[in-house]
């Protein structure tokens, strides 16, 4: 069995412009557990655990996913629910083609076994997980709320494996979808 989900890719250059931003959150007092710059994405799909004899199935299915590459803004920092913080992301604007993507995964995988997500798609990549809020948190998040994060082309999908080890997430790329 594997871990594995399908993310689409941020470029290098916004990944570096959230490190920025990730050092502001560094200055608040809430536990937060930072996620690896390289490892920032948006999560289009996550399978969970899968037969590797599946993989193959799962490819060839997500291969016959055909979609124009669309740009994205990484906006604002935020958190996934003020009241009780989880999550700390960026929002992405996409135009709705991200839910356009999802839907199509969705599509071509629900055949092969795997349960729709019954929660709408909304389009974020997380920065860092809240182990122990603080209200100095939604300090940092003031200082960080009119930055944009920069723009970049969304041209494809990738299948990732994710090992999970006590320093944190390892992820390998599987496949490569390019559109």
């Amino acid at each position: 069995m594997v871990r594995v989900f399908i993310a689409l890719e941020l470029s290098d250059e916004i990944k570096d412009q959230l490190t920025s931003a990730q050092q502001t959150l560094r200055g608040c007092r809430a536990r937060l557990t930072f996620v690896e710059p390289k490892n920032i994405h948006i999560t289009a799909k996550f399978l969970g655990e899968v037969n590797e004899k599946d993989l193959p199935k799962v490819k060839e299915a997500l291969k016959k996913i055909a979609f124009i590459p669309f740009p994205v803004t990484v906006e604002k920092i935020t958190v996934n629910n003020p009241k009780r913080p989880h999550t700390v992301w960026c929002a992405i604007g996409d135009g709705g083609k991200g839910e356009k993507v999802f839907q199509l995964i969705e599509d071509a995988l629900a055949p092969l076994g795997f349960a729709r997500e019954t929660r709408s798609f909304t389009p974020h990549a997380t920065v860092a997980r809240v182990k122990s809020p603080d209200p100095s948190l939604f300090s940092a998040l003031k200082v960080l709320e009119k930055i944009s994060y920069g723009c970049c082309t969304i041209r494809g999908m990738v299948l990732k494996k994710s090992t999970l080890l006590p320093q944190g997430p390892v992820y390998e790329d599987l496949q490569v979808f390019k559109w």
